[in-house]
């Protein structure tokens, strides 16, 4: 059996942990610049994913740099619950439950016509984020055993 130091950074394994850094990095830098750039606060929801997404893109550049591929133990349940967050900011821009639940009572509305990237909400994104990092998460795991 070989431990995470004896994977070679070609092997699939890195290349999930890899993938998902990427992905992390990509949410984190789009969300800084949603932010900061176009000036839109976000609203709570949107907050409770980015303190889940945002040490993911941390945790797992630090992993790739040592090729720790124990990563998921502490970054799955990050991805996991940032998800859970995602999917119900999901399920309520799509309008369920049907309530009067408002998920954008402080900052812009995520239902607004801007809130979008490729025609896809960014609660919806955020989800598809979330949900491809915990696979490569599980896949390289499952790859590096």
């Amino acid at each position: 059996m070989t431990t995470p130091k004896d994977r070679p950074i070609g092997s699939i394994g890195w290349s999930c942990l890899f993938g998902a850094w990427l992905i992390a990095l990509a949410a984190t830098l789009g969300a800084v610049y949603i932010g900061e750039i176009f000036g839109l606060t976000p609203c709570q929801l949107c907050w409770y994913q980015r303190i889940a997404m945002f040490p993911l893109a941390l945790i797992l550049g630090v992993a790739c740099l040592r090729n720790d591929a124990g990563v998921g133990c502490y970054a799955l349940p990050l991805a996991l619950a940032g998800g859970g967050v995602a999917l119900w900011h999901s399920l309520l821009y799509v309008g369920w439950p049907p309530t009067s639940i408002e998920p954008c009572q402080a900052g812009v509305s995520c239902t607004g016509a801007g809130m979008t990237f490729m025609e896809l909400p960014l609660p919806m994104l955020s989800l598809g984020a979330f949900l491809a990092i915990s696979v490569l998460l599980l896949a390289g795991k499952r790859k590096s055993q």
